[in-house]
């Protein structure tokens, strides 16, 4: 049986090739630098607007990457409430959502405010309001009682993937960590929040929830090194993407004796594409900006405002009138007058695809190239 990396003497000291990790975290900072400065010259209904999307997006995929979907716009109304803008899709919503947006918001808007253990344990309670995990019922809002296996595969043929450290351990080992986490290191900030995320998943200190406890803590301690409660990209939905190559890495890595360089450039490389990604999103948003700048002295009614802000944030499938009229609620008379209307103005134009039914998109100047 290989040797844990919590199970060698030197635990938890962390090794890392300083080479290899700080050409990454030169990039990354630049590129967070370059977004965070765009993000400046944005104004301030749409700024408000990609940090909800960003959030939404950031809660939505870090429970998928555990196989939990949950539902776009609960989630969305949720947040928005909570950050009082201004978002005319409220609905009810679950309190299993409610928990994850209270997680992540505290994480992310009170990044500067010490984590002790009241405060984790209260982010572990709102993830599991009902004290049951699927079928099992487990402790909440405090650390595990019981020895922990991550396992896959049928009864009987069980593979075991990691074995966390004994449930006696817990208490002091998140101490320890808690200490760190909290203390001004010498540590960069973004290096600090992929060295912590490692190192919570080793700890393992929770019955369920902690790759998504630990995916908050990353992005508090990334928040902390931008000073900023503005989130403009998702690491989650990167990691999501990544999934494989994610438990991948953490696989091998528990088993070194104290070098992490090989998870730090997996984590930074991950963290530089979602900052590449929230890129591509900027160009989407200056796009939607300069439409609506440019045409704000032309008359839309509220149907055509809403599917054409659909559009620019990137409308999913084949726009027909018939979808049209789902969306606004209308007849197709109307869709298809809405529609005609915005042809006649040069906003949209019809696919040329053909065939049975006729799409429409945005008209060449508007689509994003």
């Amino acid at each position: 049986m290989a040797t844990y990396i919590y199970e060698y003497d030197n635990w938890p000291e962390f090794l890392w090739n300083d080479k290899q990790i700080n050409l990454i975290l030169g990039k990354v900072r630049n590129l967070q630098g370059k977004i965070y400065g765009q993000m400046a010259a944005l104004g301030f209904s749409i700024k408000e607007e990609t940090i909800l999307s960003t959030l939404t997006l950031d809660v939505l995929k870090s429970s998928e990457i555990e196989g939990e979907f949950l539902n776009y716009e609960q989630v969305r109304s949720s947040i928005a409430k909570k950050l009082g803008i201004e978002y005319a899709g409220i609905v009810h919503v679950d309190r299993n959502v409610e928990g994850v947006v209270e997680m992540m918001l505290d994480a992310t808007q009170r990044y500067d405010k010490p984590l002790d253990q009241e405060r984790i344990s209260g982010w572990h309670a709102a993830l599991f309001p009902t004290g049951w995990s699927g079928m099992h019922r487990i402790d909440t809002g405090c650390y595990r009682k019981d020895e922990m296996q991550v396992v896959s595969g049928p009864m009987g043929k069980e593979r075991i993937h990691f074995q966390a450290p004994s449930a006696t351990e817990v208490e002091k080992e998140m101490v320890m960590f808690l200490d760190w986490l909290n203390k001004k290191n010498e540590v960069d900030g973004v290096l600090k929040a992929a060295i912590a995320h490692f190192w919570f998943i080793i700890i393992h200190p929770f019955d369920d929830g902690n790759g998504r406890i630990a995916r908050a803590i990353s992005d508090m301690l990334l928040a902390r090194s931008e000073e900023s409660t503005q989130r403009f990209y998702s690491l989650s939905n990167q990691i999501l993407i990544e999934k494989k190559k994610y438990y991948e890495i953490l696989q091998k890595v528990q088993h070194s004796s104290g070098d992490i360089t090989d998870w730090l450039d997996w984590f930074l490389n991950c963290l530089y594409c979602a900052l590449e990604s929230t890129d591509v999103t900027l160009k989407q948003l200056f796009k939607k900006a300069d439409f609506w700048d440019r045409n704000k002295d032309s008359i839309f009614n509220s149907r055509q405002r809403l599917i054409l802000n659909k559009l620019f944030d990137g409308f999913e499938g084949k726009l027909k009138s018939s979808k049209w009229a789902k969306i606004t609620k209308c007849s197709a008379d109307t869709a298809l007058r809405d529609i005609k209307d915005l042809i006649e103005k040069g906003i949209l134009k019809q696919e040329e695809s053909g065939g049975r039914s006729t799409n429409y998109e945005l008209a060449d100047e508007w689509r994003m190239h």
